[in-house]
């Protein structure tokens, strides 16, 4: 049984259907419920079901996370039910209307490729959902363009399914969006740590699909200077694909003073705003 007879020692006391309600989401594998939940496995009114909501808050066997979503908090808890669920099933939870995947800095710490754990759950999303801040974590949804939308995989989070972007599908986004991994720096020090995880083909592949060519610009770049053992016939590709326009190799560090800092790159068409010593500091805090 989820609540067993120590339960008013350890917490406030529950009612029977109360008991019932959260023992039956337990076997279910359910951690975080809305009110539908409690109408579904109780049977009770939807008016009824936020009264049993609202008690259960109160006696701390539910914790609010969003309006009508709430975190199951276990025996394990203790008796100040100081307890959180994954952050990656929490956001997944919010992001559940929308089609979604963990992303950006989060994927990479995910898959090891960066030693950084970030404050913020980075999410991407194809509608806009607000930024949230649930027991000191940051929730940040970034919208992006259906076309950007693919090479997701399920990945199991204890009894739970949360989608993430696959590892090349990770790299590419954070070429495209250094400012949401911690800048070009953190991304040269994660593509340096999965060189010998990833392939380039896909990735290469991938870029094309979001058709944004400074992703391609900012990988050949980043090849140079880390030196990666890419095949030169894809090595050529690169370089045919990059477009005429030049972007910055770091689009979160364009302040006056940083751009008068920058150098140009012609063989990728950027704007070097971060110095290469720094980016080879990638081979040697990996």
């Amino acid at each position: 049984m989820y609540v067993t007879n120590s339960t008013q020692d350890i917490r406030k006391g529950i009612s029977e259907k109360e008991t019932y309600l959260l023992s039956t989401l337990a076997k279910e594998g359910k951690t975080i419920i809305d009110l539908k939940d409690i109408t579904r496995v109780t049977g009770a009114s939807y008016g009824y079901a936020k009264v049993m909501a609202n008690r259960l808050r109160n006696k701390k066997w539910l914790i609010p996370i969003t309006n009508g979503r709430y975190l199951i908090s276990p025996l394990s808890a203790g008796a100040e039910s100081e307890y959180t669920e994954h952050e990656f099933v929490i956001a997944s939870e919010l992001a559940k209307k929308s089609s979604y995947y963990i992303a950006y800095w989060s994927a990479l710490n995910h898959y090891g490729y960066t030693e950084q754990t970030p404050f913020t759950v980075f999410v991407a999303t194809t509608c806009r959902i607000p930024n949230i801040k649930i027991h000191g974590v940051n929730y940040k949804f970034v919208t992006i363009n259906k076309t950007k939308f693919f090479s997701t995989k399920n990945q199991m989070i204890g009894r739970q399914k949360i989608i993430i972007s696959d590892k090349e599908k990770t790299i590419v986004d954070a070429l495209d969006h250094p400012e949401y991994c911690g800048g070009i720096e953190e991304v040269a020090k994660c593509l340096w740590s999965a060189k010998d995880d990833i392939s380039f083909e896909k990735i290469i592949k991938y870029a094309k699909k979001i058709q944004n060519s400074t992703v391609i610009k900012r990988l050949g770049y980043l090849t140079d200077v880390l030196e990666l053992d890419v095949p030169s016939g894809l090595y050529k590709q690169m370089h045919s694909l990059i477009g005429s326009g030049r972007s910055w190799l770091d689009p979160h560090l364009t302040t006056t003073e940083n751009k008068k800092k920058k150098s140009s790159n012609m063989k990728w068409k950027l704007f070097v705003n971060v110095s290469a010593e720094s980016i080879l500091e990638a081979k040697s805090t990996t």
